[in-house]
């Protein structure tokens, strides 16, 4: 009897003991938890915040870029018409040849027959003599002349070429001053800057060329000269050099007598 009175006692109380768990209420940790969120959702909306901050300043930046943009305007929405003509010209190949080039290529028959559209007669690779003889002209005596007139032919072909580049640039650095005059924006005045300065480059390259061509003709024009020199001091000195070989020869054939001539007594 005594432990069934004890048993249940013991069971009373640990039913009397769960109830007291449901219904235990803690101010404290509860006040706790509350502030615990309420310091998560200020952080929160201090992040907010700032990235509303942020997007405030990427927006003034961006209207800053627009304002930039609408004074100096956009340098990829600007084209160019003149850049065309210009890249075209430095793209080209120069027609002068180098005086080295020049020599490698003269003909002397060509040298011969040589008449500069007209302007010269040609003396032909061949002559008559009066008795009816045909004759062909050495090669060697004309190859001077040929290169001298490689040279001529070279100016010209550069002189010619650059009168025409020469006014086709300045009809585009004409347009391109035009165009600069009336320009809106920094970016149009910056680009059309540079195509004019590119111009004016080319435009000066022709009369660099043209100074080549003609300094390869006068330098091969003062060779031929040197040369011509040259032959006549080598003729002289081998004439000299004759001349004294034959006046030995002679006065070793033809002794002069040094003696009175012994004439027999009777």
């Amino acid at each position: 009897m005594k432990r069934l009175i004890a048993l249940t006692l013991a069971t009373l109380g640990i039913s009397l003991a769960a109830q007291a768990q449901w219904i235990v209420y803690d101010p404290t940790m509860n006040m706790q938890q509350i502030m615990a969120q309420a310091q998560n959702i200020a952080k929160y909306i201090e992040m907010i915040q700032n990235q509303v901050q942020q997007i405030r300043t990427l927006t003034d930046q961006l209207n800053e870029f627009k304002h930039y943009e609408s004074l100096f305007g956009d340098p990829k929405a600007v084209v160019l018409t003149t850049v065309q003509p210009l890249v075209a010209d430095l793209r080209k190949t120069e027609l002068g040849q180098t005086l080295t080039a020049l020599e490698g290529a003269v003909n002397a028959g060509q040298a011969m027959l040589y008449d500069a559209n007209g302007l010269f007669s040609s003396i032909g690779t061949t002559f008559t003599t009066p008795n009816g003889a045909t004759v062909t002209r050495r090669e060697a005596p004309y190859l001077p002349v040929a290169a001298v007139q490689k040279t001529t032919d070279n100016f010209l072909s550069v002189s010619t070429d650059a009168t025409a580049r020469r006014i086709a640039l300045k009809e585009e650095i004409a347009r391109t001053t035009t165009a600069l005059k009336n320009a809106t924006t920094d970016a149009e005045v910056q680009k059309l800057s540079g195509v004019l300065i590119g111009l004016s480059s080319a435009l000066n390259n022709t009369d660099y060329e043209i100074n080549q061509a003609t300094a390869s003709a006068l330098v091969q024009d003062v060779a031929n000269r040197n040369d011509a020199q040259r032959q006549i001091e080598a003729k002289k000195e081998q004439q000299h050099a004759e001349f004294t070989e034959a006046v030995q020869k002679y006065g070793q054939t033809f002794r002069l007598m040094n003696a009175p001539t012994a004439f027999p007594t009777p």
